[in-house]
């Protein structure tokens, strides 16, 4: 008898929980839904010229490791 989907998907994560791992669900915002890049652009434009910002966005590409993208 071939095995199911779901029983075959069940026996992978019994195979991660005996490896030590555990499953975790998140929640992203939806790029698609209407309306997303409007409230990015009016979130960058709040922080546009903040000194915080600019100050932190330095310290992210120091600290950024890109020597091997693409």
């Amino acid at each position: 008898m071939a095995e199911t989907i779901s029983y075959r998907v069940q026996r992978h994560r019994d195979g991660l929980r005996a490896a030590g791992l555990r499953p975790v669900q998140i929640w992203v915002p939806d790029t698609r839904r209407s309306g997303f890049a409007a409230e990015c652009r009016r979130q960058s434009l709040l922080v546009k010229n903040d000194p915080l910002e600019s100050e932190t966005l330095a310290w992210l590409e120091q600290a950024s490791d890109t020597g091997d993208w693409k």
